[in-house]
């Protein structure tokens, strides 16, 4: 009775955050939203007996990636006239999605009302009961799903690659740095001795 009713008390406030992430209107407040969705996802991680995602959930994209949001979003200069325009824009594309996820939810839980899914997870990976979750979680990874995980690896490293090189660019009316032309500085070059008249500055 009190792990149903801690159950619902986190989805409905993860469902709730979730909804205010992409419906507030000041993007840090959306971050700060999403940081509460992710706190209540840890929750129904651990009342589904899945205590490392918990703790992925909660080390990783609380501890990291919401922050790094948080401080992007609060360093850019953000133009909410844009945002919204581009929120209406979208607008019917984001609803066709919606109502697309909404009906592969109903789909599947037509299709598993009335089936155990623990008992079809140990029937598609079988562990021991004695085995942790962590190393279970490992040997799957490590072995049978070994070349899908190192594929999202690459994955992963060519969209790195392509960020950086999509960032930097060759940007006209700059002064690159010149190591050996300042090697090769004397320190005459660089030092000039003047004696201003008093109550006046100094000319560069």
């Amino acid at each position: 009775m009190i792990q149903a009713i801690a159950f619902y008390l986190f989805a409905i406030v993860t469902v709730a955050a979730a909804a205010m992430t992409i419906s507030a209107r000041n993007p840090v407040h959306s971050v700060l939203w999403l940081i509460v969705a992710f706190f209540n996802a840890a929750g129904l991680m651990v009342l589904a007996g899945a205590e490392f995602i918990a703790m992925l959930l909660v080390i990783v994209y609380v501890g990291a990636v919401a922050v790094l949001f948080l401080f992007v979003v609060m360093m850019l200069d953000i133009d909410f006239a844009e945002l919204r325009a581009g929120f209406v824009k979208y607008l019917p594309l984001g609803l066709a999605l919606a109502v697309l996820l909404v009906a592969e939810l109903v789909f599947y839980g037509v299709g598993a009302w009335g089936t155990d899914s623990l008992q079809l997870a140990r029937r598609v990976a079988p562990t021991p009961e004695a085995v942790p979750n962590i190393q279970a979680i490992g040997d799957l990874l490590y072995t049978r799903y070994l070349f899908v995980f190192e594929g999202a690896g690459l994955v992963l490293l060519v969209a790195m690659i392509g960020a950086i090189v999509l960032t930097h660019r060759q940007r006209a009316g700059t002064r690159p740095q010149n190591i050996a032309r300042q090697n090769a500085r004397r320190p005459w070059e660089a030092i000039r001795n003047v004696q201003p008249p008093v109550g006046q500055g100094v000319e560069l």
